[in-house]
């Protein structure tokens, strides 16, 4: 890479890190959502946001799109009677009374750089075949039998509130290398802030973004030429084999896929080679349902760094504080008061601070902190909900005290 590319590279890099900056500013406790998000595009694969409706998933992926200048985006939310047609072009009625058969691509899966497929599992059985080749191969054979179209499609972004239940649907969650599970805010202060958002329209923020041939040019050369040392090689063969120990086996071809990963996660933090702190990417990919990603992300982190396994020791804390609470609703303000004076505030506090000197020992031995800085995002949500819910402090002000 000479230099003129290497600062293009650079640049690139640079404007997809303050958009990720600019959306992760604007939905609430999506940080890692938004980057994983840009990390799968970056490697030209497939996403699935796991959740509930009402999370954002969808404004997040036209947000997203709508940065990419140039981009043809398309989405459509599925069901089992949507045909083939709806998806990749419907007949042309106007040929069709001439007598010929022809399809409108335009608008459609068929022209976009960018799609986003809602509830994804309830893809028809009609559509299934094409859905799959266009996700795989990114093609689509045309209803007259005709020559196969070529899709400029980079990745789709599939959401859904449910796994899937059938062979056919599986077959579509399979090519769907990361999944992210997406909840409601738990942070009482930043659920005040989203209700305060409906009534006075914040100000315009900013709006980083890069061009379509840019995004192009990162995921075909820049991305697949970084770095893959011997030691992440070696690391990711120990994953493996730890997730087999533990009966949780994830195809040769989903491993192989991850590589591409790792690599966009380097190059979106503005390096020429894989490092450790890639490696958290991980534990979007090597699970099949939600139970099994805490063992992955568990196997992930101890490999990365061992501040990052005591944060999840701290999780445990933390979620069983948070069951604590919800086992406690209908209890008088004194019993709730109580609570918290012997047990919730000094294990949230002792957690604080512990989450506070792990995250600057791995900032200075330069590892990954996004475990840390995840476990700390719950930390302060739980308090928040004590502080709130237990002791009555208006949401509104617990911001400014945590």
């Amino acid at each position: 890479m000479d230099t003129a590319d290497a600062e293009d590279a650079e640049g690139t890099a640079r404007r997809l890190r303050a958009i990720g900056d600019e959306l992760s500013e604007r939905f609430y406790e999506r940080a890692d959502v938004v980057r994983t998000l840009l990390v799968t595009l970056l490697a030209g694969q497939h996403s699935l946001l796991l959740g509930p409706p009402g999370t954002a998933k969808s404004e997040m992926a036209r947000e997203l799109t709508g940065r990419i200048e140039g981009a043809a985006y398309w989405e459509i939310l599925l069901s089992k009677f949507t045909a083939p047609t709806r998806m990749f072009g419907p007949i042309d009625v106007a040929a069709l009374a001439r007598g010929e058969y022809r399809q409108v691509y335009d608008g459609r899966a068929t022209t976009a750089h960018v799609a986003f497929i809602d509830e994804i599992f309830k893809c028809s059985t009609a559509a299934l075949n094409e859905t799959l080749g266009y996700l795989n191969e990114r093609i689509y054979h045309p209803e007259n039998g005709g020559e196969p179209i070529r899709c400029p499609l980079i990745g789709a972004i599939t959401a859904s509130n449910e796994l899937p239940s059938g062979e056919d649907s599986a077959a579509i969650y399979d090519r769907l290398l990361v999944r992210i599970e997406v909840g409601y805010l738990e942070d009482p202060s930043n659920f005040a802030a989203l209700v305060r958002s409906a009534v006075h329209r914040p100000a315009a923020p900013a709006r980083t973004t890069i061009e379509l041939t840019a995004l192009r040019h990162a995921v075909t050369e820049t991305v697949p030429a970084v770095d893959v040392p011997d030691a992440i090689v070696d690391a990711v063969c120990t994953l493996r084999a730890a997730l087999r120990r533990k009966e949780l086996v994830a195809s040769d071809r989903r491993w192989r896929q991850a590589v591409g990963l790792l690599q966009a996660s380097a190059y979106l933090d503005g390096r020429t080679a894989v490092a450790e702190t890639d490696l958290p990417v991980l534990t979007h990919v090597l699970w099949d349902s939600p139970a099994q990603r805490p063992t992955v992300e568990r196997e992930v982190l101890h490999l990365v760094n061992p501040d990052a396994k005591e944060a999840l020791d701290l999780a445990d804390t933390i979620e069983e504080l948070e069951a604590q609470l919800d086992a406690m609703a209908g209890q008088s303000r004194e019993a709730l008061s109580e609570w918290v004076i012997k047990k919730a505030h000094h294990q949230l506090a002792t957690a604080g601070r512990r989450l506070e000197k792990l995250r600057a020992e791995a900032v200075g031995a330069g590892r990954s902190t996004t475990a840390i800085d995840r476990v700390t995002g719950r930390q302060r949500a739980v308090r928040a909900r004590v502080l709130t819910e237990a002791l009555g402090v208006d949401a509104s002000t617990v911001r400014a005290q945590l």
